[in-house]
């Protein structure tokens, strides 16, 4: 099982999911999409945002960053308790997993933090908070949804959908190519013809005297 939360701080709205237990967080881990949060030095729920198309990990906006950190200080049985914790999130592509760690366990492929949010860009980044935020935690669990995916079938309709969008991208930067292309063939044509008519028999007649009348100078007197 997997709860679906929706934050409304950002249009479209965003969807941060969770699994049930550490059964499913080891799903999540596998089949996920975008970002991973949680809770640094303490065991915590892998929390997941799900950006919008074309949203960076590391320029998640503020309000939403905010709710996906209450929504992992709340998942962690340790962390609920304490104020002043860190809240760790890197993308998913960063997380690594090996036979040697527990279910639901996760350790980074790059290792890098950022001291603060200022700092350049990191694979994983940090978050302060404070104290637990009920109004926020409170609006969150307003819009829990408990669902049952097939997180496999998302994630390879998810790749498919993508190979397609990068197909329909490479066709049109080839059409676009193809016909830039014959637009400056054309134009060098055109330059390189510009003179042509100049020397027609029709033009080299036109502009000779010599089939002209006698009298054609009286048309200048």
């Amino acid at each position: 099982m997997v709860y679906y939360f929706t934050s409304n701080t950002v249009s479209p709205s965003a969807f941060i999911y969770v699994g049930k237990d550490k059964v499913e967080n080891e799903e999540l881990i596998k089949y996920g999409w975008e970002e991973d949060f949680h809770v640094d030095n303490l065991s915590s729920a892998h929390i997941y945002v799900r950006l919008q198309e074309g949203q960076s990990w590391d320029a998640i906006p503020k309000a939403l960053l905010e709710d996906c950190a209450q929504l992992t200080k709340a998942n962690s049985i340790e962390g609920n308790k304490k104020d002043n914790i860190t809240v760790i999130y890197t993308p998913w592509s960063n997380l690594k997993k090996d036979g040697s760690m527990a279910v639901g366990q996760v350790g980074f492929k790059d290792q890098k933090k950022a001291k603060t949010q200022a700092a350049p860009p990191t694979q994983v980044k940090k978050i302060h908070v404070v104290q637990r935020d009920n109004p926020i935690v409170n609006r969150l669990n307003k819009t829990k949804v408990e669902k049952f995916p097939d997180l496999r079938q998302e994630k390879d309709d998810r790749q498919k959908e993508l190979r397609r969008k990068d197909r329909a991208a490479q066709t049109t930067r080839q059409k676009e190519e193809a016909r830039i292309a014959k637009e400056r063939k054309e134009k060098a044509w055109q330059r390189d013809h510009a003179y042509d008519d100049l020397h027609s028999e029709d033009a080299l007649a036109s502009a000779s005297n010599q089939d002209r009348d006698a009298d054609f100078l009286d048309d200048f007197m």
